[in-house]
């Protein structure tokens, strides 16, 4: 098994940060732009895509400033999470992504990050 690199984005949201956390944590919120459809039962998550089933665990979350998933399938130590930032001195709020991909991968992982994000900021009416 090839080790995964960990890899960071970081993108400006035009949009509270209360708003912003629903659309990171709630299945109604993730069906607008994650994924095709989401359901929840407690902290396990299914990502549904071109009806295939991807389950995850929800790791950790704090309200209105992060949230931290595990898929299933993978059996290292390995996450993806969405961070909310707000900056002190502009209040401009910055959506952190961190994730994992296989080295030969990380351009395709970060190119899909850039697609989800577009749709989310279109859902938030974000430019």
């Amino acid at each position: 098994m090839s080790d995964k690199i960990k890899f960071e984005i970081e993108y400006v949201i035009q949009s509270s940060p209360q708003l912003l956390y629903q659309y990171l944590i709630t299945p109604s919120g993730l069906s607008e732009w994650f994924a095709d459809n989401v359901n929840s039962r407690g902290e396990k998550y299914i990502f549904i895509w071109d009806g295939v089933e991807e389950e995850a665990k929800l790791l950790k979350r704090k309200t209105d400033e992060f949230v931290r998933f595990s898929w299933d399938e993978n059996d290292d130590d390995t996450y993806f999470e969405m961070k909310i930032i707000v900056d002190e001195i502009t209040k401009d709020v910055s959506l952190f992504i961190t994730d994992f991909a296989e080295e030969d991968e990380v351009d395709e992982a970060k190119m899909l990050w850039e697609n989800q994000i577009s749709d989310l900021k279109q859902v938030l009416g974000s430019s």
